[in-house]
Formats: C-alpha cells, structure tokens, sequence
C-alpha cells in the first residue's frame, strides 16, 4: 500500500517538474481524496491476480509481466473512476501513477532476491574452501540453470568458476558474471588453471556422440563428473542440481537415442493379450515394463523365480494400476502347465525370454542348459502354436552364431526349433538375436563395479577380448519394433553399434569410480574360461542380410533346415539329456550335429 501512496504523489510531483508550487498543492488534494479509492482498486486488482501469493525469493520475469499487467488494470479502472467523479487531474498524471507503481511494486518484490544474489556473490568470490571449485559445460538454458541455482542455494556445496562452450561466439563473455574460457579442448587446461573438482556436463540436447567425446576428455582430468540428465527436464523447467547424476559407463558407450516408431508398436500391441515368459528376468522384466505402457488388453507373466516375479508385478502395480496384470509361477520346461497356461489364457502375442543365458555355468551344466533352452522353447512354442497365438517372439544371442559354448549352441537351436515351427502352425514364429546388455544380472559392468568396491582387482579374460553392448532399453524398443515386423520365420538381426574393448571399459569404469588404473586398482587378465570367444558375431557366413524400415533391424536369410535330419536330431538330443548316465561330452557330441558350426574346445 505503501507502493500507491508514492506512486501518487509522486508522479504528480514528477508531472509538475518537481516543484511543489501552489497548482501543486490544489492538486495534491485532489489526489488525497482519490487515494481511499486507489488503493482499494489495488488491492483488488493484486488480489484477482494472485500477486501476494508468489515467493519474494523467487521472483522471477513471471512475476514482472503480472506485475505489469495489474498496474496497467489499475491504470484503466482509475481512467473511468475520474471519468464518474466531478474532480479532474492532469491527463499526463495517470501514465505517470501506472508506470511509478509498477516501479515500486517491482523494486520491493525484486529486493530480496537481488539481496541474496549479492551475499551469494560476495561468498563465492571469498573462495569458501568448504565449497568444490566446479566447471560447467554448456552456456546454454541448462548451464545457466544450474550456476543460477547454485548462486541462490546455500546448502549446495559448489562454486562455478569457468565455463566451457564448443560456440566460438560465447567465447571470452560472461555467463551470470563467469568467465567462458573456450571449447571442449581447453578442459584439461582450464581444470589445471581453476583448481576444478567437480565438473557438471549441462549439454542435453547434444548428440550423444558429442556428450561421449567431451566424457572422454573430462575423464582424464580425474575430476567428479556430473551430468544434466536430458532434454525432458529442461524442457518442463526441471534443470536442477537435484537432478543431476553421476556420469554412468553407460554414457561413454552409448550412442544417440535409438528412434522407434512408436505408432508402429501401438498399434501391434495394444488390446492384445500378451504373454512375456522369465519375466522377472533383465530383459523380461524391461519388455513388461515397455508393453504395460503400449496399452496391452492382458500382460500375463511367467517366471521360474516367484521373487523376481514378485518384484516386476509390484513395480507395475504401482505404474499401471489399470492393467490387467497376471503373474504365474511355471516352469518351460513343463509341457502341462505351459498347455493349460494357453488354454487359459489365450496369448495374442509371445515374447519367450525364459533361458540359462550364463556362459561358464552352462558350460559345466550343458544338460540343464539344453532342458531349458532347447526344450523349454520347443515346449512353450509348441503350445503357441497348437493353442492359436498370432505371434511367438525368441529372445535369442550373437553367442548363436558360429557357437564355441552350449549356451550359444543351446540358442542356435532354439531359433532353428522357430524356423521349423513356423512351416508347420499358422502362428508366426520369428527370433531376435543382438549381443550384450549393459547392467543386466551377472553381466560384466556389476560384476566391475563390485571388484572396484572392494578395492581390486578387477579381472579381464583377455586384453583383446571385445563384445558389443546396448542398454535394456534399446534392445527390449528394438525387440518389439522387430516384433510389429515379424511376418514368420525371420530372424531379427539388431545394429550393436561399434565393439567395446572389455579391458576400455574396465580401465573407464575405474576412472570414473575417481580411481587410477594399475595404481589404485588393477586389472587382472585371468584368461579365456571354456567356451569364451574373443570377438562375437551377428550374423553366420551363410545367412545374408536385408534391411528393415527401421535402420537398426535387419533380416537374416533362413538358412535351409532338413526337417527330417534335424527332428531326427532333437530326438536323439532329448534321449541324451535324459538318460542320467550321460556326460556332458556326450551332449556336446550330440548338438554337434544338429549344429555343425559349434566349435566346443575346452582349452580355449
């Protein structure tokens, strides 16, 4: 209220040039009088557009254009308040009473918050050493997000220093009073001439092939590292230091976000009843997650393991509490209960993830591996295909190509078994085959991180071992956009991107853990276990390769089954696996012929 009283007399001393002559005077009671009624319209006014409910500390260009807007109502509604009333003031007055209120109003709300960016200046600049010196990269809306809620937040333990941008034009400015040295290249510089710490990646838009090169330069210096996630939290406002996270390994492997077409995916899955088998599994358990949200008419999930079952069935209870959502407790192996599952349940759409799918184990238990794999799957697609269901989809493994170990063997087999099954049911039978995910139960990445967690070694098989990688994510949108594909009998070829050095990534893991390969931790090379390959392979030498619609999918040509020879060998195979007095050289010697490319040798 204070505000209106000035503003008043103010802008008409202002309107007479700042003197109080006697015109003055005559006039000032007229504005005296008017006053009771100013500051009623005011009050009114603020109080419609809810300007005493905002927060002075955040006060914001938001608060300024309210504020505007109220003083530019109150402007009119004085206009035709004077319009009623037989006194009459200067016609310049009004103008002049809006735009000084409007001044006032702004320089009280806006006082607080330009008072605490001054004491966040003056701490900053007296080089608090409780408070890590800090880089960010990126002056764009991210990066001036972030230094600006650092200034403002006290409990955030961090000073920006320097700022780091690939535009030459920000170059030598300022970004909220911080120095913008240079380009990615001046990095290890700058951290050297500012005594970073801790450096914060704010680029979200960037392509994520630029975000891996500047990690990869960022890295080196031993600074933490932080990142703004993406650009869904800058878009939504979001951008916060909250919401940054830890640099993962997977940002220095990843590449730019895999595009589906998600209309495509829709449309195959929604209103469907679709059934998902091991899945509580890593890859299961993100299939579940992707079609719960395509608009699946029935999710039915079958799983060996009732807590990884019970696990997923609490996560998307929470997530999609309107889905009908089944969860069985069953083994693949059973030919009954998979049969009474169909005849109950009647799938649509079958994604077969239940497998053993770890290498060195099977290797010593090759009898389980084929019960489970080989037979599991001819026993779950079979009663797809006897029971109707449209489409029967195998979660299959580069391991399956040119095979040196049973698991791999196990899965060629398998997408042999798919093949052959669908020249005989109208269901279409199709395989999906891509290399390792990253983070999945027992891969590579947790089993690092927990040698590193304990201070070393971390151990690597070879030092030229190299595998290809991609996120569950990925693979699972991938899978099912293969899947909106399928026709029948395809095998379903993923785009890995570029092979990782294993030893890399067990060097880049202990780097971004804050550690120094070969001082702080070291890495152990143990040598090939049995069954190990070097390098692995996508696709085998016979099958050719036709594209897709979408570039990362590709269609491996069926190499031709004897269907006779190979049901002659499925036979002999389940005879071997139950005859308790076998071993495991005969089961190798057996898949062998059904497999002619695996190449077991247990010195490898």
């Amino acid at each position: 209220m204070l505000s209106v009283v000035l503003a008043s007399y103010g802008a008409l001393y202002w309107r007479f040039e700042f003197s109080f002559d006697t015109l003055f005077i005559q006039y000032a009671e007229f504005a005296t009088t008017l006053l009771p009624f100013d500051l009623v319209i005011t009050a009114v006014v603020f109080w419609l557009l809810k300007l005493y409910k905002s927060v002075w500390r955040y006060a914001s260009t938001n608060e300024l254009i309210n504020i505007a807007a109220a003083c530019a109502v109150c402007f009119l509604l004085q206009i035709i308040l004077v319009a009623v009333m037989p006194l009459q003031m200067p016609r310049s007055y009004y103008p002049m009473y809006a735009f000084l209120l409007m001044i006032m109003v702004c320089a009280t709300r806006f006082s607080y918050r330009i008072l605490r960016m001054f004491n966040s200046k003056r701490r900053s600049i007296s080089k608090d050493p409780e408070k890590k010196n800090t880089m960010v990269i990126g002056a764009g809306a991210a990066g001036n997000a972030i230094i600006k809620e650092i200034e403002s937040s006290s409990y955030v333990n961090l000073k920006v220093l320097c700022v780091i941008d690939d535009d030459p034009g920000c170059h030598k400015k300022l970004l909220r009073g911080i120095p913008i040295v240079g380009d990615r290249t001046c990095i290890p510089d700058a951290v050297d001439a500012y005594h970073i710490e801790e450096i914060i990646i704010a680029i979200p838009s960037a392509p994520r092939s630029k975000i891996r090169e500047v990690l990869e330069i960022c890295k080196e210096t031993g600074c933490q590292m932080q990142l703004v996630p993406g650009m869904y939290q800058l878009i939504n406002g979001d951008v916060s230091v909250s919401s940054l996270r830890q640099v993962q390994i997977e940002d220095l492997l990843g590449r730019d976000p895999i595009e589906v077409n998600v209309d495509e995916i829709m449309g195959y899955v929604k209103n469907k009843i679709v059934m998902v088998t091991g899945g509580g599994g890593s890859i299961g358990s993100e299939l579940c997650r992707q079609i719960s949200g395509h608009g699946a008419k029935q999710l039915i999930i079958v799983d060996i393991y009732e807590n990884n079952a019970y696990d997923i069935q609490q996560e998307l209870k929470v997530k999609h509490p309107d889905l009908d959502l089944i969860v069985l407790i069953a083994s693949v192996r059973n030919t009954a209960r998979m049969n009474t599952i169909f005849r109950t349940y009647h799938p649509d759409i079958v994604y077969h993830a239940a497998a053993h799918k770890h290498v060195p184990l099977m290797e010593d238990s090759p009898i389980e591996a084929i019960k489970n794999n080989v037979f599991g799957t001819l026993k779950t697609a079979t009663a797809a295909g006897e029971n109707g269901a449209k489409k029967f989809v195998l979660i299959s493994t580069d391991k399956a190509v040119n095979p040196t170990n049973i698991m791999g063997a196990s899965k060629r087999i398998c997408e042999m078994i798919i093949q052959q099954l669908n020249q005989k049911y109208s269901t279409e039978f199709v395989a999906v085959r891509f290399g390792n995910v990253l983070g999945s139960n027992g891969s590579v990445i947790p089993l690092f991180k927990k040698q590193i967690e304990k201070g070393g070694p971390v151990t690597v098989t070879h030092k030229d071992i190299i595998r290809y990688f991609m996120t569950i994510p990925e693979a699972v949108s991938l899978v099912l956009q293969a899947g909106a594909y399928a026709h029948g009998g395809e095998i379903f070829i993923l785009d890995m991107g570029e092979p990782v050095r294993i030893y890399d990534l067990a060097e880049n893991l202990i780097k971004l853990s804050g550690y120094i390969p070969g001082e702080d931790i070291e890495i152990k090379i143990t040598g090939l276990r049995p069954g190990e390959k070097l390098y692995e392979e996508l696709l085998m030498s016979e099958e050719g390769m036709k594209d897709t619609a979408n570039h990362l999918i590709h269609i491996g040509k069926p190499i031709e089954i004897d269907e006779a020879e190979f049901r002659e060998g499925l036979d002999a195979l389940a005879g071997v696996v139950a005859d308790e007095g076998k071993q495991p050289e005969d089961v190798r010697a057996v898949v062998k012929k059904i497999v002619p490319t695996y190449a077991y040798n247990k010195n490898l």
